[in-house]
């Protein structure tokens, strides 16, 4: 063929000639397993039946040819059929209730088709024999046992076709031949009739099997629809109630644990504990090298505290990098802390990411039934309140929910209802802060800072205030009051002095919030290129795309970008390196113990360096002491700010503080 394969065309299947249709009518069907099982099952409840109805027969017709027939014939002959049929009888009773496979059913079926082909020769060959014995009421008798044992044989076996046809077939053929040619009327009568009543048999079989293999493949597809239905259902269950990343169980799952969970300890008076955890860090790793090693960083994760978990402990991913826990079995507190450095500690193990490791650690929030709250909503809130303790003062590690956290719920509570009634307008108050260029002496900038004057709790502290009003969703109303009254007071300063304002992570986390910033912008009538915001490592994180867009449209504003903080977060180089920054913010955590710890003055040394080599403006915070001064001098930091020049004043002192502003003055004011 030249090499060249040729494709040959298909070959419909070819469909059973009617010949072979006709022969499979006296086959036992082998191709459905189903309609198989459904056979056997229904005859193993009419063999007994069969077989008392052949052996009563039989001995009856005995009975009236004894003394008229040879002994053999009218004896021997039907005893051995009757202690066949028995034990054939006595098989099947034994095996009512047994178990077998297809081809064991099968096997059976074919060996009573079979059997039915023996006894349905066997008995009309007999039957043939006595007949010339007989008076003519005992010849009816032959008539009547034949008709009977066909009609009854054919009631049994209606579920086996085959074989009853074939029974039908071996006997009434034989009679219906024989009684047409024993030449009296009455005797062709009954094999008309018996010919007649045959085929009507036949025909009430054949529709009654089709109806029977109709009944059976509508059970099977009901099966079928079943299982699909059941399958759907645990697909639903799993999709409602496991994570699909990492496959374990997610929000829903947890809370319908805490619930059980609390029904069961309260009921038995058991102590039980909830536990969050947050993965620190994980944000930063996603947005860095993208969601696919994100989700691979989540699923370690999830296998890592998973290997942690014993029996007692319910395992779930409640959203992001959030796991809760469901701890039982009387967990002490000792247990607990245990637990938590535990999963700490195996959290923290470096991440394979492709070329490079990532590095995360995660904080973890506890708390206690009974002692923490009385239901699974307060519970939960609780565990919630210690992981945020942790997230605030002491990342990566656990913290247990106790009386003093109950205490600082309600004072937190306090400052909110406060500030839902607040008139922010007359209470907020802004005092500003000196930022110094570190070449000149002079003052470059003030930073905007809040105060808070309650008239029902008097003066409350920003580190305060600030917080609550980010969790209660405060925080816009009130950046809008700051904004305002900060870019008023700098509208009366002169046009190098710069100001500085901080926004929060819901400032810049919607759109609505840029606008308003924009908006006040506008309205204030400084020129924007004055103005600079400062943002955090944690505002960037929690939506990076979000804060990009915000941060772009203020530099198209002509705002200047500060990244305040700098050095306390977990990506810092990748977020300056991937937004438009202007002025980076040294933490006031290296500044404090520059003059006296070496590893403070590298750190300091490398980031002021890293901002010469970016081309940013380099702003060293929380200078409170001459020595401080003197070592960022040297090191080449573009601005300082601290209490070494001046502690933050209202807005009625800074024009007076400008006009002293001289190189001289650097003793602490």
């Amino acid at each position: 063929m030249n090499g060249r394969f040729v494709r040959r065309p298909q070959v419909e299947p070819l469909s059973p000639s009617p010949f072979m249709r006709l022969i499979n009518l006296f086959r036992v069907q082998s191709d459905n397993p189903a309609l198989v099982r459904a056979q056997f099952e229904a005859f193993t409840k009419q063999a007994p039946i069969l077989y008392f109805i052949l052996t009563t027969n039989a001995l009856t017709v005995s009975y009236t040819y004894y003394g008229e027939a040879p002994i053999w014939l009218a004896v021997y002959i039907p005893v051995t059929f009757g202690i066949l049929c028995a034990v054939r009888l006595r098989v099947w009773w034994q095996r009512r209730h047994a178990q077998y496979d297809d081809a064991q059913i099968l096997k059976q079926l074919r060996l009573t088709h079979k059997l039915a082909v023996g006894l349905a020769i066997g008995f009309t060959a007999w039957s043939l024999a006595l007949y010339p014995y007989g008076d003519p009421y005992a010849q009816g008798l032959i008539a009547f046992f034949m008709a009977l044992t066909v009609i009854g044989c054919i009631f049994c076996l209606m579920h086996v076709r085959s074989a009853a046809l074939l029974v039908t077939l071996i006997v009434n053929t034989p009679f219906i031949i024989f009684f047409m040619f024993e030449g009296h009327a009455a005797l062709r009568a009954v094999a008309v009739n018996l010919a007649l009543v045959s085929i009507a048999m036949i025909f009430i079989l054949m529709v009654y099997y089709r109806d029977f293999a109709n009944l059976v493949q509508s059970r099977k597809d009901l099966t079928v629809k079943q299982e699909e239905t059941e399958r759907l259902s645990d697909d639903n269950f799993r999709i409602a109630n496991l994570d699909s990343l990492t496959d374990l169980p997610n929000r829903r799952r947890f809370f319908a644990a805490l619930n059980l969970t609390f029904e069961i300890c309260h009921k038995s008076g058991d102590r039980f504990a909830i536990g969050i955890v947050d993965l620190d860090g994980f944000k930063p790793v996603n947005d860095t090298y993208g969601h696919a090693t994100g989700d691979r960083v989540l699923i370690e994760a999830g296998r890592r505290l998973q290997s942690l978990c014993g029996s007692n402990i319910i395992l779930s991913r409640l959203g992001g990098d959030e796991f809760g826990l469901v701890v039982t079995g009387n967990p002490s507190d000792s247990d607990l802390m245990a637990l938590g450095q535990k999963l700490g500690e195996i959290v923290r193990l470096p991440y394979d990411i492709g070329a490079s490791h990532a590095q995360i650690s995660a904080c973890i929030g506890f708390a206690t039934f009974p002692d923490s709250a009385n239901t699974p909503d307060g519970l939960f809130e609780r565990a919630d309140y210690a992981l945020y303790y942790a997230k605030r003062h002491l990342r990566g590690q656990t913290v247990l929910f106790s009386q003093a956290h109950e205490k600082l719920i309600h004072e937190h509570s306090v400052v909110e209802q406060a500030l839902q009634v607040a008139d922010l307008d007359c209470e907020l108050s802004v005092v500003y802060q000196p930022i110094v260029d570190a070449r000149t002496g002079r003052i470059a900038a003030f930073e905007a800072l809040a105060r808070w004057q309650s008239p029902f709790l008097g003066a409350i502290g920003p580190d305060r205030f600030i917080p609550i009003a980010e969790r209660a969703g405060l925080i816009r109303p009130m950046t809008k009051v700051l904004i305002q009254k900060a870019l008023k007071a700098a509208a009366s300063w002169p046009d190098h002095v710069r100001i500085s304002i901080n926004l929060s992570a819901q400032d810049i986390s919607v759109a609505e919030g840029v606008v308003q910033i924009i908006a006040c912008v506008n309205q204030s009538g400084v020129d924007p290129k004055r103005i600079d915001f400062e943002i955090t490592e944690t505002s960037i994180t929690s939506d990076f795309a979000q804060a990009r867009r915000a941060i772009d449209a203020l530099k198209a504003l002509g705002c200047g970008i500060s990244l305040d903080d700098f050095g306390t977060g977990y990506s810092s180089l990748s977020h300056v390196h991937r937004l438009p920054l202007d002025k980076i913010k040294v933490d006031k955590s290296f500044i404090s113990d520059i003059d006296i710890n070496p590893a403070s003055f590298k750190i300091v040394r490398s980031l002021i360096v890293l901002c010469q080599d970016m081309g940013l403006t380099c702003v060293m915070e929380g200078v409170e002491t001459e020595a401080q001064y003197e070592i960022l001098s040297e090191l080449g930091g573009d601005y300082i700010q601290g209490w070494y020049f001046s502690k933050p004043m209202s807005g009625d002192l800074v024009l007076r503080y400008m006009e002293q502003d001289q190189p001289a003055r650097r003793q602490k004011a």
